[in-house]
């Protein structure tokens, strides 16, 4: 077998070796080991295949880890990865002790932050090339962020103060037309009109010759950008550009795919003296036709077949939370025509497809903008409807102003519909939602659900939206419980718990998805002669103070929690026994204070002592002492 490209290459500096030729010929062998690798370990796919080109171009056009590269959200980093000498190490990607899926400082010197959300790698580049400034050196600073990230708020406020500082770095934006869902709002009609416009198409080649034969680099394109007439300018791009309105130089839309090309335009804009923002458009799945072709499913997917592009893992008989929640809500949304569904890039993955397609209406996708998603949801429930707003429990940890503000203070009708509560797997510490019991807990007017099935979920959601006020519901990831549904939700008593199973020695009060691991975790004390009570508590808030009474009328109070410990709602417990005088001892399981790796969530609960052998051992022990 002749040996790769890619086996010779043990850092970027070896990309300065080779032709165009062959770093197009590198290009496709990091695709095919991409492929191969996320085949076995699931991964973020279209968004790392888009990215090759342009990762191996400013590679090889740069001095890293001296310069820096800043990745948003990271998940198109896999080339990145590759060719900085962890090529050995591809295959553990995602996988429990091995690579991660995004960048990580703590991993190699050329990851420089740990991204993992949208939007902020414009303020991280920003902050890089100002502390060069006071420093005096010269590294040069470039962030990669995605024509989706870019519509994100925060993106907004660093391109605003970009424009004003004008510290040079540069800015390639990836436009390839997708988040995770389809790219919406205006800015991305904007960014189509660009590469739509004849003008563009008949006009490029002269352009991209004059910015190439700038002479002197910097200065020569910086007055380019500055002097130019407003006539040129939109006969080139006929509609106003947002950038260079902004003080930023922007480059007409060149391909994302022809290696010579970027790093033609490369040479030009990594030595201007001002900002500039280098227009690359590429193709979300390139080299790989099943992801081309659905690019959304090919965001995250798991371990799949190669050569069809299906998905390797047997469903399993019991449904998603996601898929129940999408069903129940549009169900609800049958009964009221006041529902509205809201979420930020999610569609998919919050499972409102079928919803948005029965009530067209009355769906939003706002887009990556958590915090505009949410105040839109108190505009709307100050209008008289009823929004819903889904969103991964990581994401909505970015609009907590939002909820505390906009919906919780004036109390408004809202539902809080928040997916991958708790562990959520191979994503890693910037996708667990460890926070959300805490951070919801603590606001006024707040009321959280955290069913323990899906059945659970149907009549919580149908709780919220009768009982009104802002709510929160908090589900995990994955299949659930495989319960039978109901005909028809009902409401829950508010703040009133059920017992799952009796005892007298222990009271194990547990939380969402840690119900079933503690009716599990009381069969094996039971074999260990120790009586324990499980009670599904339902409710976070407000907790049900009569049953944690009779829970300290045992030896010990157990909670167990799929969140942090600290400001966790094991907490909220402990406070509810010193008020009430309980001089019970008491144990509270939950996530340490500390971040969380990746690995599958069976491993990392086991790890945390979260399931159902780690639930009874602390139990045993405690009771011990």
């Amino acid at each position: 077998m002749d040996k790769r490209i890619l086996d010779i290459v043990s850092s970027p500096a070896d990309l300065k070796l080779l032709t165009n030729e062959e770093l197009s010929i590198l290009a496709q062998e990091v695709r095919e080991e991409i492929i191969t690798t996320a085949s076995e370990t699931g991964g973020h796919v279209a968004s790392s295949l888009g990215a090759v080109e342009i990762i191996l171009a400013v590679h090889s056009m740069m001095d890293c880890p001296h310069d820096k590269i800043v990745f948003d959200v990271g998940h198109q980093a896999y080339a990145h990865k590759l060719i900085t000498g962890r090529l050995d190490e591809f295959r553990t990607l995602r996988t429990y002790g091995g690579l991660s899926g995004f960048p990580k400082p703590d991993e190699s010197p050329y990851d420089v932050h740990p991204s993992g959300h949208a939007s902020d790698s414009l303020s991280v580049a920003l902050g890089l090339a100002e502390a060069r400034e006071l420093r005096g050196s010269d590294e040069k600073i470039v962030a990669v962020i995605g024509d989706a990230a870019l519509s994100g708020g925060m993106a907004f406020e660093a391109l605003n103060h970009i424009g004003q500082a004008q510290t040079p770095m540069v800015i390639i934006l990836n436009d390839n037309e997708m988040s995770i869902s389809r790219n919406v709002g205006a800015l991305m009609k904007h960014l189509g009109y660009m590469r739509a416009t004849p003008q563009y198409r008949q006009t490029r080649d002269s352009v991209q010759e004059a910015l190439e034969s700038s002479g002197a680099f910097g200065n020569a394109l910086a007055n380019f950008g500055r002097n130019m007439k407003e006539s040129m300018k939109q006969f080139v791009i006929p509609r106003t550009m947002i950038f260079e309105q902004l003080g930023i130089i922007c480059t007409a839309p060149i391909d994302g795919h022809d290696i010579g090309l970027l790093k033609e335009t490369l040479a030009t804009v990594l030595h201007t003296d001002v900002p500039v923002l280098m227009h690359v458009v590429t193709r979300k799945g390139a080299g790989y036709a099943p992801a081309v072709q659905n690019p959304e499913k090919f965001h995250g997917i798991a371990p799949f077949e190669i050569a069809t592009g299906d998905v390797k893992k047997k469903p399993s008989a019991a449904p998603s939370y996601t898929s129940v929640f999408g069903k129940a809500l549009a169900a609800e949304a049958r009964r009221d025509d006041r529902i509205v569904a809201i979420t930020a890039a999610m569609k998919g993955g919050t499972g409102l497809d079928a919803f948005a397609e029965e009530f067209p209406e009355r769906f939003v996708d706002a887009g990556i903008a958590e915090e505009h998603a949410v105040g839109l949801a108190s505009g709307l429930a100050t209008g008289g409807m009823k929004p819903v707003v889904a969103l991964y429990s990581t994401f909505l940890q970015r609009a907590i102003d939002q909820v505390i503000i906009n919906n919780a203070l004036p109390n408004l009708d809202v539902v809080f519909a928040i997916d991958r509560a708790g562990i959520v797997g191979e994503d890693g510490p910037t996708h667990h939602g460890m926070f959300d019991l805490a951070y919801m807990r603590m606001i006024p007017h707040m009321r959280v659900l955290a069913p323990s099935d899906e059945a659970e979920l149907v009549h919580a959601l149908h709780t919220a939206l009768e009982l009104g006020g802002p709510f929160a519901i908090r589900y995990p990831r994955g299949a659930a419980e495989g319960v039978a549904l109901p005909d028809e939700p009902h409401v829950l008593e508010e703040g009133r718990a059920r017992v799952i199973r009796e005892g007298d020695d222990v009271a194990i009060l547990a939380f969402g998805r840690m119900v079933s691991r503690a009716k599990e975790a009381a069969a094996l004390l039971a074999v260990r002669g120790i009586d324990a009570r499980v009670v599904d508590m339902r409710w976070v808030k407000p907790l049900d103070v009569d049953e944690i009474a009779r829970a300290a009328q045992t030896k010990l109070v157990v909670t167990v929690e799929g969140g942090i410990i600290s400001g966790g709602v094991g907490e909220g417990v402990l406070n509810e026994l010193a008020r009430q005088g309980a001089a019970v001892p008491a144990l509270t399981l939950g996530i340490p204070d500390t971040f969380v790796p990746q690995g599958s969530s069976n491993q990392l609960l086991h790890d945390l002592g979260l399931d159902a052998e780690g639930i009874a051992d602390a139990v045993e022990q405690r009771l011990a002492r």
